[in-house]
């Protein structure tokens, strides 16, 4: 490991923890205050990408394999639809949250809305990974004559 930029890469060990902290304030606190799932996702996402900057693509990726990245993406869709469908077997319409509790479809509301912005962050932050994943790994142009 090289020493040069040290304080930097001291910073972004602190910072990538409390950057992924923040996110999970944002997305279990967002039904009552501004935030949610797609806020948190790209906040989650934003400690990991601060983490390639820094450290470099392969080391991110060490962390956070891309294959890894991909399932999160399709995780947070079946998150998502999973919460829908879960209230059409119950005999409910899609995505209607009274269903996660009958007797009180206020706690069926929190707890629907809680499920799917969960769904939403997970799938934003897998997506948010993947885009910075892509262009980081692109080889650098060899010359203008590509144009």
């Amino acid at each position: 490991m090289h020493h040069h930029h040290l304080i930097l890469r001291v910073v972004t060990k602190l910072l990538a923890g409390t950057i992924i902290l923040y996110a999970l304030y944002v997305q279990f606190h967002g039904d009552f205050s501004p935030g949610g799932g797609f806020q948190a996702g790209v906040i989650m996402a934003v400690a990991f990408i601060l983490y390639g900057i820094v450290f470099g693509l392969v080391a991110v990726q060490q962390v956070f394999p891309p294959w890894l990245v991909h399932k999160l993406v399709a995780l947070g869709v079946l998150i998502y639809a999973g919460t829908g469908v879960y209230a059409m077997m119950l005999g409910y319409e899609f995505l209607d949250y009274g269903a996660f509790d009958p007797g009180h479809p206020s706690h069926g509301q929190h707890n629907g809305i809680l499920a799917v912005e969960l769904g939403v962050g997970v799938t934003v932050t897998g997506v948010m990974i993947a885009i910075y994943y892509a262009f980081a790994g692109r080889a650098p142009r060899i010359s203008d004559e590509d144009w």
